[in-house]
């Protein structure tokens, strides 16, 4: 969010303070929780290289008994589902926080409502980072649900507070060049 674009809202200085300061305090709590969360994963990453090196060094020592051998196999794959249920977790969290994002970029009105119309199966990850099979689904919900999304003002609706319609002054020239009276 920038100063230009709540000036061009018209919104007063004093107004545009207060949203920056809020502003403010909300970007250094979310930096402040991915940092804490970076290094947990920093953390978790070096802990199970560490579990890793010590099995494999641990593996080479008891090549002769069987039972250990079976033991340090069955923790290997222990550590190895952990990681793998640790990723998944990891995937799915960048997955909402990219849906949670790209739902404030669609300016939709309440994201929890939106969610549960998305067939969260469909979306994912490509190659190359980007969301995929959400535009689609977004577009579909627009068109049946319209209202779930803010348009922001529409110039051409201005309501007439009970009184009878404004003539179209051009029309009503016209009707009078063509003797056409009401």
């Amino acid at each position: 969010m920038k100063r230009d674009q709540l000036k061009d809202l018209q919104l007063t200085d004093e107004q545009i303070e207060q949203i920056m300061k809020l502003n403010g305090h909300d970007i250094e709590k979310a930096k402040g929780s991915f940092e804490t969360l970076q290094a947990e994963n920093e953390a978790l990453k070096k802990q199970a290289a560490d579990y890793e090196a010590s099995l494999k060094s641990f593996k080479k020592s008891a090549k002769d008994n069987e039972e250990l051998t079976a033991q340090i196999e069955e923790l290997q794959n222990q550590s190895k589902k952990q990681k793998d249920e640790f990723e998944a977790t990891v995937h799915g969290l960048k997955l909402n926080s990219a849906v949670k994002d790209a739902l404030a970029s669609a300016h939709v009105r309440n994201a929890k409502a939106v969610k549960g119309l998305l067939d969260m199966d469909k979306v994912d990850f490509d190659k190359d980072g980007n969301l995929t099979g959400l535009d689609d689904q977004l577009t579909a919900i627009r068109e049946s649900d319209g209202y779930l999304f803010d348009e922001g003002n529409r110039a051409d609706y201005e309501p007439a507070n009970g009184q009878p319609a404004k003539a179209d002054p051009v029309q009503a020239m016209v009707d009078v060049f063509k003797g056409v009276t009401n």
